[in-house]
């Protein structure tokens, strides 16, 4: 599903250059559940941000389902995104003035699907996220828990094969944090979801099935599969 083969990314900070990555390789089958871990600073959302398509390593290519990014242009590249890949934020990202199913829709107007298409798979998507009955809410009105499973039904309801969550439990209370843990679980369960998860969350590590080390750019030894 996908490969990272040498990777290396540098940013300049003034007149310093930062290693964010060093010659990065790894390999993620398709229906795993992964998550990123490691000290602030480690390259995890370098990592991730290259995997779903939202940056360009300087050095090594990314290749995810079949597809070498670096084959693509920028229109290219936000095509690719917008149909193989679903994006989760730590802060949900959610269109104030919209309501929970109208945010769930937003990907599906880059489609040539109906309005009443559209609406349908938003439902399905809100029903799948276990909030259906706050379709018609703003997300104000919507706990933090029911806002990052509405932002997960935006992410999936395009059907994408890769799933990228960055910290998705980051601004949440224990017992939501291990609600939205179960329920990307279930979504990578039940519809064999590719996830790639960003988390500093110590509980994640028991809902996934390989945990991947980074440190100061560097894959550590203790990434890999998880018992």
């Amino acid at each position: 599903m996908i490969e990272v083969r040498d990777v290396s990314k540098l940013y300049r900070r003034g007149v310093d250059l930062i290693h964010a990555l060093e010659h990065v390789t790894l390999e993620i089958p398709a229906g795993r559940f992964v998550a990123l871990v490691g000290p602030s600073g480690s390259g995890k959302s370098t990592l991730m941000n290259l995997l779903a398509g939202l940056d360009r390593p300087d050095g090594g290519e990314v290749v995810v389902a079949g597809q070498a990014l670096s084959q693509l242009d920028e229109d290219g590249l936000a095509t690719w995104r917008s149909r193989h890949v679903g994006l989760v934020f730590q802060f949900y990202n959610l269109l104030p003035v919209l309501s929970a199913v109208e945010n769930v829709e937003l990907p599906l107007l880059l489609t040539e699907l109906s309005r009443t298409e559209r609406r349908r798979r938003a439902a399905i998507a809100l029903e799948v996220v276990g909030i259906p009955h706050r379709a018609h809410h703003r997300p104000r009105q919507l706990s933090g828990g029911e806002q990052q499973r509405a932002a997960i039904a935006r992410a999936i309801v395009t059907d994408p094969d890769l799933l990228v969550a960055d910290e998705p439990t980051g601004d949440l209370d224990a017992k939501s944090a291990v609600e939205i843990l179960t329920l990307l679980r279930e979504l990578n369960r039940a519809f064999e979801k590719t996830i790639v998860m960003v988390t500093h969350d110590p509980r994640a590590e028991a809902y996934v099935d390989d945990v991947i080390r980074l440190n100061k750019g560097v894959l550590e030894n203790g990434g890999g599969p998880h018992p």
